[in-house]
């Protein structure tokens, strides 16, 4: 399947507000920032390097991969419907993350609403890119 990477990048000023109630994060190569089935604590901003999403079959199979990139925002479906992870979250070499509590994120979203306006452009991206690679399949 063909994923656009880029619908996992946020506005500029997305990025900024998250930014400010953001704990850094430097991971080693291969390091788990979550896994599919877990229940989300928080949201991932791709600072520097890259990052993989994944997604197992029951089996055990990769059914899907994709490659993020700076500014890419990692756990957002499952931190705003409170529901476990879909896909499995993967520091690469040299990335680092700025990371924002559950609480924080919430917070943020209530007294900003055009904020959350841009976190629904995120996710709106992220399904248009989800339908396309599944009418290729």
């Amino acid at each position: 399947m063909n994923f656009d990477s880029s619908s996992f990048i946020a506005e500029k000023e997305l990025i900024e507000a998250l930014e400010k109630r953001s704990s850094t994060l430097v991971c080693a190569e291969g390091r788990k920032l979550f896994t599919q089935g877990g229940r989300p604590d928080g949201l991932y901003i791709l600072r520097k390097g890259s990052a993989t999403l994944s997604m197992e079959s029951p089996t055990g199979g990769t059914l899907m991969s994709i490659t993020l990139f700076p500014g890419s925002l990692m756990g957002l479906p499952a931190l705003i419907g409170n529901e476990p992870y879909t896909l499995t979250g993967t520091a690469q070499k040299g990335s680092e993350f700025g990371f924002v509590t559950r609480e924080d994120f919430n917070g943020l979203m209530l007294t900003d609403p055009s904020l959350a306006v841009r976190v629904l452009r995120v996710l709106a991206a992220e399904v248009r890119t989800a339908r396309h690679a599944i009418s290729e399949f």
